[in-house]
């Protein structure tokens, strides 16, 4: 992981609402830690944090830009593993905290 760009950005993780589906709940025999998440309703849930202005993942560790890391990395949910660095999603995230393009 010490080559991958996310761990000095972060800028993706402090920028998105994150919901999923609640099967990827720990409870519910996925990875997700449940504590670090709140349920939208019966089917979806949203990482922590993620739901406040501006957000920011109560994963997320570290200063944006500069050096972060994701506190369950190995457990996160199918809309962070599937954002990938460079992606216009990625750009966008990086816009916004006036970070420089990749």
């Amino acid at each position: 992981m010490a080559d991958d760009p996310c761990t000095v950005c972060g800028a993706c993780c402090a920028s998105f609402r994150v919901d999923f589906s609640a099967q990827e709940l720990a409870s519910q025999g996925g990875s997700v830690p449940d504590g670090l998440t709140v349920e939208v309703n019966s089917t979806t849930c949203r990482m922590r944090g993620t739901d406040y202005t501006p957000p920011r993942c109560a994963a997320l560790a570290g200063r944006i830009g500069e050096r972060v890391a994701c506190g369950i990395y190995e457990w996160r949910p199918n809309p962070c593993r599937e954002l990938e660095p460079g992606s216009s999603a990625c750009l966008q995230a990086r816009r916004l905290h006036q970070l420089h393009q990749p």
